[in-house]
C-alpha cells in the first residue's frame, strides 16, 4: 500500500492532477468491459497527454514493479482492456493524446497519435481529399490505439484490409519506458525484422503504441450500396463471386444479414424499416466503388439466374444509410432482446455457408429454441455467430452455457481450418480457446517474444497469454 501510494504521488508530478484519476467513481468507466462481462478494479487511472509523459508512466510503473493496463476507447469486446478484480493494476488511459501529427496527401498518409478517435481520423483524412478506410460500429468512441492494438477488422476489410494492413509507422512505449521511434511513412522498407507488426495486435501486452502512421487512398467518387434478399446460402457464396468480378474487385463491403436479424433491428432499434414487400430468408448488404448501371445489371442477372430474389438499390445518401443501419443495429437489437452469446469466428470463405449449416443445426440440437443470429463479414469469411437466448428463458441459466456453447461452435471452426477469433483479439475472454486450439510451437514462440520484451510481466499481465 505505501509502495502504491508513492507511486501515486510520483504519477500526479510527472502528469499533474488532471492525469492522474483515484477517485472510484470517476474510475468507474475505465473499469467495465461494455458489455459487463468483466468488472475490473485499479489503484488509479493514468492519462498522460505526451509520449514522453506515457514514457515516464511505464518507467516509474517498472520501477516500482506495477502492473499496467493499456486503454483505449474501451470499447472491445474480450476484455483485454479491463484491469483484473486484484485492483493492483493501473490504467493507463490514452484519452488525450488526440492529436493529428501531420497529414501528407501526397504522400497518402496521417500521423496520428493513439488517443484519436477513429471517426476523428476518418474526417481528418476526408478533410484533405483522402480516404481512411477502417470503419467499425464503434468509430464514434474508439481510439486507433486499440483498433492498431487489436488488429480491428469492421466492415471495410474486403477491400482495404484489417488495421494491421494500413499501418505503416508506430511509435511504441516499451515495458522499461524506452520509447522506440517507427514513425516511417516508407511503403518499402526491407531494413530487417518489422518490428510494427509484433505491436499491431498484441492487445498491449507488448507495449504502449502512442502514434502511427496510417495509409490513406483516394477518396472514391462512385460509392453505390444495395441490399439483396436470397433464398439459399449457397446462392450468397455464387452472388459474392459475381460481385467481385463485376465491380473490377472493387467491393468494399459484402454482409450477411438473417432474417431473424433484420427483424430483431425492426423490433428494437428507431429508424430501422424492412425495405422489401415480403420476408427472404437472407440479406446481403453490397457496397462497390462502381458506377451504377454495373451494379443494376449485377442484381438484374443474379434475379434471372435465381440467385437473387429481391433487390433495392439506394438512391441517396439518407437510403445508403438507412440499409447499414439495418446491418449496424443488428447486435443493438440482439441486447434489447435479451441475453446473448457471441462468437466471432472465419472460415475459408468458400466454406461460410457449410459452417452456417453445420454450427446452427449443432446448436439447435444442444439448446432448443436457441435463436441463431449468424451476421457479418462474409465477403472476408468472418461470421459473427451469436445466440440469443430462447423466448422466455432466464438470462443468467442461458449465459452460463456459454463454454459449452463455445466448444460447438469453435470444434467446427477448427475442423474448417478457420480461428476462433477473427477481429476481435483474444483478452481475458478467449485465453482458454488460444491453450486450447493454437499451435504449441506458435504459442511457445509468443511467450518467449512477450519475456523477452517484458521480462518484468508489467504489460497488460494475464491478457492474451
Amino acid at each position: 500500500m505505501a509502495a502504491m501510494t508513492m507511486l501515486a504521488e510520483r504519477l500526479r508530478a510527472v502528469l499533474g492532477p488532471s492525469g492522474v484519476i483515484a477517485d472510484p467513481a470517476a474510475m468507474a468507466p475505465y473499469l467495465e468491459e461494455q458489455r459487463g462481462l468483466f468488472h475490473g478494479r485499479a489503484a488509479l487511472v493514468a492519462r498522460p497527454a505526451s509520449t514522453a509523459e506515457t514514457a515516464a508512466v511505464v518507467a516509474l510503473c517498472a520501477e516500482h514493479g506495477v502492473a499496467i493496463v493499456p486503454q483505449g476507447g474501451n470499447t472491445g469486446l474480450v476484455g483485454g482492456g479491463v484491469p483484473f478484480e486484484h485492483g493492483g493494476e493501473i490504467v493507463l488511459s490514452m484519452g488525450r493524446m488526440i492529436r493529428v501529427r501531420a497529414i501528407d496527401p501526397a504522400n497518402f498518409t496521417i500521423t496520428v497519435e493513439a488517443g484519436c478517435v477513429l471517426a476523428n481520423v476518418r474526417a481528418a483524412a476526408d478533410e484533405a481529399g483522402c480516404l481512411f478506410p477502417l470503419s467499425l460500429a464503434a468509430e464514434g468512441s474508439c481510439q486507433i490505439g486499440g483498433n492498431l492494438s487489436t488488429n480491428a477488422g469492421g466492415v471495410a476489410v474486403l477491400r482495404w484490409g484489417n488495421a494491421r494492413d494500413l499501418v505503416l509507422g508506430l511509435e511504441v512505449v516499451l515495458p522499461d519506458g524506452r520509447v522506440w521511434n517507427g514513425l516511417k511513412g516508407l511503403r518499402k522498407d526491407n531494413t530487417g525484422y518489422d518490428l510494427k507488426h509484433l505491436f499491431v495486435g498484441a492487445e498491449g501486452t507488448l507495449g504502449v503504441i502512442t502514434a502511427a502512421v496510417l495509409k490513406l487512398f483516394p477518396r472514391p467518387r462512385d460509392i453505390e450500396t444495395a441490399l439483396v434478399g436470397v433464398a439459399d446460402l449457397d446462392h450468397v457464396l455464387a452472388l459474392f463471386a459475381r460481385a467481385r468480378a463485376a465491380s473490377g474487385d472493387a467491393l468494399g463491403a459484402f454482409e450477411l444479414i438473417p432474417r431473424i436479424g433484420l427483424e430483431l433491428a425492426v423490433a428494437h432499434v428507431p429508424g430501422c424499416h424492412d425495405p422489401f414487400a415480403g420476408p427472404h430468408a437472407h440479406y446481403v448488404l453490397i457496397e462497390a466503388t462502381a458506377p451504377r448501371e454495373a451494379l443494376e445489371n449485377l442484381l438484374s442477372q443474379a434475379i434471372e439466374d435465381g440467385l437473387a430474389v429481391d433487390a433495392v438499390i439506394a438512391d441517396s445518401l439518407e437510403r445508403r444509410r438507412a440499409l447499414w443501419r439495418l446491418r449496424e443495429a443488428v447486435p443493438e437489437a440482439q441486447k434489447r432482446e435479451g441475453a446473448s452469446i457471441k462468437h466471432d469466428v472465419s472460415v475459408p470463405v468458400s466454406m461460410v455457408p457449410e459452417f452456417l449449416r453445420r454450427a446452427t443445426k449443432a446448436i439447435e440440437a444442444a439448446l432448443p429454441g436457441v435463436r441463431v443470429v449468424a451476421f457479418g463479414h462474409v465477403g472476408d469469411g468472418n461470421i459473427h455467430f451469436n445466440l440469443t437466448q430462447p423466448v422466455g428463458a432466464e438470462p443468467k441459466a442461458f449465459l452460463a452455457r456459454w463454454e459449452e456453447m463455445n466448444r460447438i461452435v469453435h470444434d467446427i471452426v477448427a475442423g474448417m481450418g478457420g480461428s476462433f477469433s477473427a477481429e476481435h483479439g483474444v483478452g481475458r475472454l478467449k485465453k482458454g480457446e488460444l491453450v486450447h486450439y493454437g499451435d504449441p510451437v506458435g504459442l511457445d514462440l509468443m511467450r518467449r517474444v512477450k519475456a523477452a520484451l517484458d521480462p518484468q510481466g508489467i504489460m497488460n499481465p494475464g491478457k492474451v497469454l
